[in-house]
């Protein structure tokens, strides 16, 4: 059933199936992740603090617009994983192909949503004037590439869900070379300013979306797509989307917190805005593996449950923790003693960098609390325990972060007030995770029952 490319993980060695999955799982994220870094580097270097943070406001925008159709394509992962895990072909055909044509379906309407919505909530965020011409050529360009985005996410989620994790990382390594190249071409070359920066951005994920999608087309394992089966199965749609819209809907709500906090961190004008957007592109990079062990969670939790071991997914609970724990207390301090130093590569104008440096002091310290929160996220999804993971998260990531920003904020009026929203509700979260691992009925009945009768 399994070709030489993919990973069938209910057999062997937990915590080394973990890392093999995991590594090029990373360095893929760590190429993705590089799309905005290099048009952030690019642009701050190349045009100026205030094009840098019109490219740095625009994140947390971007994730609360995508954020339910990736959570649809996390919906259609776990489905997959555990059809392969059980080598079920003709239900895991009906699945893939119906999670093709969602992602084109979806990249329309986003299209259509993004391009006309974002004037209008770059206002409500407060965006200031110096800075909003700029954002809204980024992100209409942004969004008018919506389909290979979330082609891309779904054909690469597929891959990854049957345990193949490297092809996702080779067709990222090309379309962020692709990227780098554009980057320096449209703007450096060309001067055509942050709206070169977006374009190279789109085109490079055409390249990777198209790539992984004729990798689909070309396997002969049993998750092979078919063009002339690329349709709406309304049953299994149905069932892809159980899963997928409380992780679509915790995303985009998550992603709307982070939107008014972006909102607050504003008031404090350009220079904060782009210390800030600098200081996230380093956090993006630094949770890239946590988020990597965090999928490989899914897709392992996902494929033994197909397989019924209980027993395997419980000791893939603690070995994914342990690997976790163990990266970011040893990157942690190193990252701590050299900020200055990392920001520099963003700007060097001396509010930027100190901004930046608050920033990386508040969060770096609770890291810790962010490995332990991956891994049971993801082994809950792989459960398809999607709508706990997502009451979870909106009860502190997106309620108790806003009811610190408007409640306790205003008494304590200043930026890292504002920044410590986000270690409180990531402790918060961690020990709700824990006591739902530890108390709640997560493992499926028909799984419990039937490893414990033989």
């Amino acid at each position: 059933m399994t070709g030489k490319k993919t990973m069938l993980m209910t057999e062997g060695t937990i915590w080394e199936q973990l890392l093999l999955f995991s590594i090029p799982l990373l360095i893929g994220n760590l190429f993705q992740q590089l799309y905005n870094t290099v048009d952030s580097i690019v642009v701050g270097n190349f045009i100026g603090s205030e094009a840098l943070a019109a490219v740095g406001s625009s994140n947390s925008l971007i994730n609360l617009i995508i954020g339910m159709f990736l959570g649809i394509a996390t919906g259609a992962g776990v489905i997959i994983s555990q059809y392969y895990g059980a080598g079920d072909e003709r239900k895991l055909s009906w699945a893939v192909h119906t999670c093709i044509a969602l992602s084109l379906i979806g990249g329309v309407a986003l299209s259509i949503l993004g391009v006309l919505a974002s004037p209008l909530i770059l206002k409500w965020m407060g965006t200031p004037d110096d800075v909003m011409d700029g954002s809204v050529i980024y992100l209409r360009i942004f969004f008018s590439g919506s389909l290979f985005n979330l082609l891309y996410n779904m054909t690469a989620g597929v891959l990854r869900a049957v345990g193949d994790s490297r092809r996702p990382l080779y067709y990222l390594a090309v379309s962020s070379a692709v990227n780098v190249v554009l980057d320096l071409l449209f703007v450096v070359g060309f001067h055509m300013g942050i709206a070169g920066a977006a374009w190279a951005t789109i085109i490079a994920q055409a390249v990777s979306a198209a790539l992984a999608l004729i990798a689909l087309m070309r396997t002969q394992d049993i998750y092979r797509v078919e063009l002339k089966k690329i349709k709406i199965d309304v049953r299994m749609m149905k069932r892809i989307l159980a899963i997928g819209i409380p992780s679509g809907i915790q995303q985009s709500i998550i992603s709307l917190s982070n939107v008014i906090v972006q909102a607050n961190i504003n008031i404090y004008g350009s220079a904060a805005m782009a210390g800030y957007g600098a200081s996230s592109k380093i956090d993006g990079f630094v949770t890239l593996p946590l988020q990597s062990f965090c999928i490989a969670a899914t897709t392992f939790t996902g494929q033994n449950i197909g397989a019924k071991k209980k027993k395997r997914v419980m000791q893939g609970i603690f070995q994914g923790i342990a690997i976790s724990l163990v990266y970011t207390l040893i990157l942690s301090p190193i990252l701590l003693w050299r900020s200055e130093d990392v920001l520099r590569i963003f700007s060097s104008d001396p509010d930027v960098l100190e901004y930046g440096r608050i920033s990386m002091t508040i969060l770096i310290p609770l890291y810790s609390t962010l490995a332990i929160h991956q891994i049971l996220m993801g082994t809950f999804r792989g459960a398809g325990k999607t709508m706990v993971t997502m009451l979870i998260g909106l009860g502190n990531m997106c309620i108790l972060r806003m009811i610190y920003i408007n409640g306790i904020v205003p008494f304590f009026h200043s930026f890292e007030a504002v920044m410590l929203c986000y270690p409180i509700t990531w402790f918060s979260t961690m020990v709700m995770d824990i006591v739902y691992c530890w108390k709640g009925k997560w493992l499926p009945k028909d799984l419990s029952e039937r490893e414990e009768n033989q």
